[in-house]
């Protein structure tokens, strides 16, 4: 098998090092059932999906989520908890989650107050959580209906990247995590942006290959910015690069846009920002534009999810802001990022119109 699914990397946290694999079967999962102090958290379609590769779960210990964002928040985690305290063990007690970010958040939550802390090992089934969610320790709930404003900071012991998840993810779901592997390698730079250009019609196509060389260099670029700065108070706030905007989407379409995607339009948009401020040309933005439209091509994106109003609301209650005026992570001069904290209204309106013009939204 290609080199590309033996990566192994460590990541150095303040709670502990943890260790992110490549998996080439789920053997180990029947491992954990033998083992009475393990509770299974699942998504319930992946669970549907591999019965015929998974172990027979142990029903008093394991929990099956629909994974939506309206079951991102306390009270799944309190349902899960409530299960949890059931079991014999106590403080060691292991969790074990086999889904996407939103599995990931919620037992991340878990894991981190129960107890005061336990064992967490977690199967990321979705592109988006492989390339970029599973690592950094970042556990966030939703809460009053806007985004991840509950949160705590608590990594995974093990991750286990098992390849043939990505193999029966929708397309949806596919283009989502391509979302993310576009946002770091235009946070790259030139040289990102030229790897991206001349990759993304072949990873489109599903080249698994090519996109495991991309899954690589995406998490081992988060890594340093996460060993630098692990509770986002410096460098690794950058990596928030067009969350302020995608943030907002995923609330006014109320998450029928998913991560990232509305990641992608929060580029497109930060980006048209920049061009106003002439921070970078028309043509560069255009470049970035051309890679989104692809990614966006299949996917249904309705007009109605950007009324400024709205957009404007939601970015308001995002956590990310410290007060009235509206803060973005901006691409400037050189393609370096910077926080601003001045973006104006009248900036923001200009950016939806192009935003709506440029993807053809209805």
């Amino acid at each position: 098998m290609n080199e590309n699914f033996h990566y192994n990397i460590d990541i150095k946290s303040h709670f502990k090092t943890y260790n992110v694999e490549f998996s080439e079967t789920l053997s180990d999962v029947m491992d954990f059932v033998r083992r009475s102090e393990t509770f299974f958290v699942l998504d319930n379609r992946v669970f549907d999906l591999y019965r015929d590769k998974l172990p027979c779960f142990p029903k008093e210990r394991l929990f099956l989520v629909e994974a939506n964002e309206n079951k991102k928040n306390i009270w799944t985690v309190l349902d899960i908890c409530e299960k949890m305290t059931n079991m014999p063990s106590k403080r060691n007690t292991h969790i074990i989650s086999i889904g996407g970010g939103i599995i990931q958040d919620i037992t991340g939550f878990v894991a981190s107050c129960l107890y005061r802390g336990i064992y967490w090992t977690f199967y990321p089934t979705t592109l988006l959580a492989a390339c970029d969610s599973c690592i950094g320790g970042k556990s966030s709930l939703n809460y009053k209906g806007f985004k991840n404003l509950l949160g705590s900071f608590y990594p995974p012991d093990k991750i286990k990247i098992y390849s043939q998840f990505f193999h029966t993810l929708t397309l949806r779901d596919y283009c989502s995590g391509l979302g993310e592997v576009v946002k770091f390698n235009t946070i790259i730079g030139e040289s990102g942006i030229e790897h991206i250009e001349k990759d993304i019609d072949e990873i489109l196509k599903h080249n698994y290959m090519k996109l495991f060389t991309y899954i690589r260099s995406s998490l081992e670029f988060k890594k340093n910015f996460i060993e630098e700065d692990e509770f986002d108070k410096n460098s690794r706030i950058l990596l928030n690069f067009a969350h302020t905007f995608g943030h907002a989407y995923e609330t006014t379409s109320e998450y029928k846009i998913p991560h990232g995607l509305a990641v992608v339009l929060g580029m497109v948009t930060a980006n048209n920002i920049s061009v106003q401020r002439k921070f970078i040309s028309i043509e560069y933005a255009a470049r970035i534009e051309k890679i989104c439209r692809k990614i966006l091509q299949d996917i249904e994106i309705k007009k109605e999810w950007f009324i400024l109003n709205s957009i404007i609301s939601a970015i308001h209650k995002d956590k990310k802001q410290t007060n009235q005026s509206i803060t973005a992570i901006l691409l400037k001069n050189n393609h370096q990022l910077d926080v601003f904290k001045d973006i104006r209204t009248s900036e923001i309106d200009r950016a939806i119109s192009h935003l709506i013009v440029e993807l053809d939204i209805n």
